[in-house]
């Protein structure tokens, strides 16, 4: 019996035995070929920004100066609601903008092997391993699966780019990931 927070749950040894096969003996290494976009940048920035302490209170400061400017016609409140609103999203295209013209990384194509130790992206003569113990979380948006590989770093997979092996990907990032690390929808 596996107790959870609030409840209990009753896993078999043969489902424990059949995760434990899966998560140990899933013999599948998926190789990918992925070239980041500006916009592919750009909506990492944003989800990771406004998923921050500080984007969420810049957000609902803005949202509260706008809504006070529109109870008392305050509109200098508007104005300043509105240029923290709109300032975040500009600051981050240009930023996303001038990191792919500027980072030799972003300028070929990035080759990605997942498999049973990890993620393992090459480019050129360069190599970098990640365990998948060592992977903060995976998040998805609507544009991206993002697999954070530290707090602040990510590799991004491009849905558009992942064609039919993108429900492989996920399979493979949830069966060596813990469940409460994986936010992938869609």
């Amino acid at each position: 019996m596996k107790c959870i927070s609030q409840g209990c749950t009753v896993q078999s040894e043969a489902q424990q035995a059949v995760k434990e096969v899966l998560r140990k003996g899933y013999n599948r290494m998926i190789e990918l070929d992925i070239k980041i976009e500006a916009g592919d940048l750009y909506d990492y920035m944003l989800r990771h920004s406004y998923n921050s302490p500080a984007g969420i209170l810049g957000s609902a400061l803005a949202a509260v100066m706008i809504l006070v400017a529109l109870a008392r016609s305050q509109w200098l409140f508007l104005i300043g609601g509105l240029a923290i609103l709109l300032y975040l999203p500009w600051v981050l295209f240009i930023r996303s903008r001038q990191q792919i013209m500027n980072n030799p990384a972003f300028k070929e194509k990035l080759h990605y092997k997942l498999d049973e130790e990890g993620l393992t992206i090459t480019q050129g003569e360069a190599e970098a391993k990640q365990g998948w113990g060592d992977m903060h979380k995976a998040v998805s948006t609507g544009r991206s699966i993002i697999l954070y590989t530290s707090k602040v770093n990510a590799t991004i997979f491009p849905k558009r780019q992942l064609g039919d092996q993108k429900a492989a990907v996920v399979e493979m990032i949830s069966t060596h990931m813990p469940p409460a690390k994986v936010k992938i929808r869609g």
